[in-house]
């Protein structure tokens, strides 16, 4: 498919709207909706106004979008939960886990704020968190972890890349080291799943929304629970659909619904699951390592394209540890002008600020960009690094 997008324009513009209006290089914000995915959800909606609800259909779709995320995330089918934003699922684990005021959470400040809050919020149960401190933003390795870890930790924390440099931790070497140390690991996965794989063997929850690397709507999420980490949560919202109820008929005592089910009240929201599972397919179809070999090209394309032109990078360079973000400011002005010369050229770009209030440009590409319109911002960048600009 990627070699047929470079090749066709027509068929680019076909599947993905945007790019006939628009250089899109902000998915690590919010994805613009490729075609197929938007004409699912469309079919959602013009189902739900013309036909009664069959429950058994309903029951199918579920049951076929949950087969699709599990197969996506290499997972089991039970394992997985259909929700809503990260910060769903991510609130879901620091309040389902039996915390004791001895027990210790380890996580990272200057992470995307949904993923500080809810264990920030365990303060008020006793718990004590634990902030780990790289040396440069998001760049948190297996031996930083393992120097914050104790006999009281409970639970770590992290997001697979930074939100704001990109930098891609080692899922798999940090879960190991927590796990050695009788330590949970949970993922905030939305940074970069749909762009690079995330291995979930020395993973136990991973929660990611769909609207960013996914290519899907908001307002639908994944939860990923390791089956023998079930028992371990509370559902955060108890409703008629994750304790059993024979014939909606409520029993006198609480038993939880199988598998993924246990965290999933009722109610699914069946627009934006609709779309997510078209984007899942899609992504599928072009393939995991095809998506991300292409992703870090293009990033390399940009970065090789400007690095002599003045301008600084947050992002590191090792690729092992590049995701989709390339994160860069320049010495001769703000980066708000920067942005703004290219948002008057038709490029969406995001702007970011680290905690010492420094403004950054942020470009996150995805595999259906062109080697042409990074060239395209290159070009409109090094002409903002002369003086004139």
């Amino acid at each position: 498919m990627i070699a047929e997008l470079d090749e066709n324009e027509e068929v680019r513009r076909r599947d993905f709207p945007i790019c006939a209006r628009k250089i899109y290089l902000a998915h690590a914000a919010d994805a613009p909706l490729p075609r197929v995915v938007a004409e699912a959800m469309h079919a959602q909606v013009e189902n739900a106004s013309r036909d009664e609800k069959l429950f058994d259909e309903s029951l199918a779709f579920i049951a076929e979008t949950r087969a699709g995320v599990a197969s996506f995330l290499r997972a089991g089918t039970d394992e997985i939960s259909l929700t809503g934003p990260t910060s769903t699922g991510l609130s879901a684990i620091a309040s389902g886990l039996d915390w004791s005021p001895e027990d210790e959470v380890v996580c990272y400040f200057d992470e995307y704020p949904a993923n500080v809050y809810p264990w920030l919020a365990l303060q008020r149960r006793g718990v004590r968190v634990v902030f780990v401190k790289p040396p440069r933003t998001g760049e948190i390795t297996p031996e930083i972890v393992e120097r914050a870890l104790n006999k009281r930790t409970k639970l770590v924390a992290l997001a697979s890349a930074n939100y704001c440099s990109g930098y891609r931790i080692d899922v798999d070497g940090i879960g190991a080291r927590c796990h050695e140390h009788g330590a949970l690991f949970c993922v905030d996965g939305i940074q970069t799943l749909g762009a690079f794989p995330i291995p979930l063997e020395n993973v136990d929850f991973l929660s990611a929304g769909a609207q960013k690397w996914m290519l899907g709507p908001s307002g639908a999420g994944i939860l990923y629970v390791k089956n023998s980490r079930r028992d371990l949560l509370w559902p955060a919202a108890i409703g008629g659909w994750n304790v059993q109820s024979p014939n909606f008929i409520a029993q006198p005592q609480i038993e939880f619904a199988a598998g993924g089910q246990k965290f999933e009240p009722g109610g699914y929201n069946y627009v934006p699951l609709a779309g997510m599972g078209a984007a899942i397919t899609l992504l599928s179809e072009v393939g995991a390592e095809r998506v991300s070999a292409r992703i870090l090209q293009l990033t390399s394309t940009l970065r090789d394209a400007i690095s002599e032109y003045g301008f600084e990078f947050l992002s590191p360079e090792a690729e092992n540890v590049r995701s989709g973000i390339l994160t860069f400011r320049h010495a001769s002005g703000p980066s708000e002008q920067l942005i703004e010369t290219l948002h008057v050229n038709d490029v969406v770009v995001s702007l970011r600020r680290d905690r010492a209030g420094n403004g950054w440009l942020r470009v996150s590409p995805h595999f259906y960009n062109t080697h042409a319109e990074i060239m395209r911002v290159a070009d409109l960048l090094k002409s903002c690094a002369k003086p004139r600009c």
